[in-house]
């Protein structure tokens, strides 16, 4: 991911054939779902926390393909051209200018990946195929199946648990992304 936003501003040339092989890697990550991979390596490995991090490693493509594209979009831009012409390396230019600039989409994307996370991770402890030493909300919520009638808010309250980290999350990354829009914009002005 950061490779690919690097070649395409260190290379003002970058080769269409090289975008085309490093997007097509991308794709290939992108096209298996993570919730059925992780299903698979619980069933092949047994259930672990392990198993559970294999999440967080497959979310990547998507974040690359949104740098990517915001990046390629900044590339002929007049600020990154400016740099350019005022002689500036494409290290420098890449950390000045297109970085700073993807920051506040990077935070919401990365709110978004790490909510499916959540509600992948609480799917599976739902399903029992979580990790059996640690207790989770979908473990809470799979157990109480059988108390509905009796004890509702058994399954109730580890629901709204789930639904309020992800909020959560999701809130805190739209601050975060506002919080760098702003500095970005502070940093522009002056």
């Amino acid at each position: 991911m950061p490779a690919g936003a690097a070649a395409q501003m260190l290379e003002p040339r970058f080769h269409v054939d090289d975008d085309d092989a490093l997007m097509r890697i991308t794709e290939l990550f992108q096209v298996v779902p993570r919730f059925f991979l992780v299903v698979v390596a619980v069933a092949l490995f047994g259930p672990g926390i392990d198993r559970i991090c294999s999440l967080g490693l497959t979310s990547w493509p998507v974040l690359a393909r949104v740098i990517r594209g915001e990046v390629l979009t900044m590339r002929e831009l007049d600020f990154i051209v400016a740099a350019r012409a005022s002689g500036a390396t494409g290290t420098r230019i890449l950390w000045r200018e297109p970085l700073p600039n993807v920051m506040p989409s990077v935070a919401v994307l990365l709110g978004l990946l790490f909510g499916q996370v959540i509600l992948v991770e609480a799917s599976l402890g739902f399903l029992g195929l979580g990790d059996p030493n640690s207790v989770s909300w979908g473990l809470l919520a799979g157990q109480a199946q059988g108390f509905l009638r009796v004890a509702w808010w058994l399954a109730v309250f580890p629901g709204l648990a789930i639904a309020a980290a992800v909020l959560g999350v999701n809130l805190l990354a739209d601050a975060w992304a506002g919080v760098l829009a702003g500095v970005v914009t502070d940093t522009g002005s002056s």
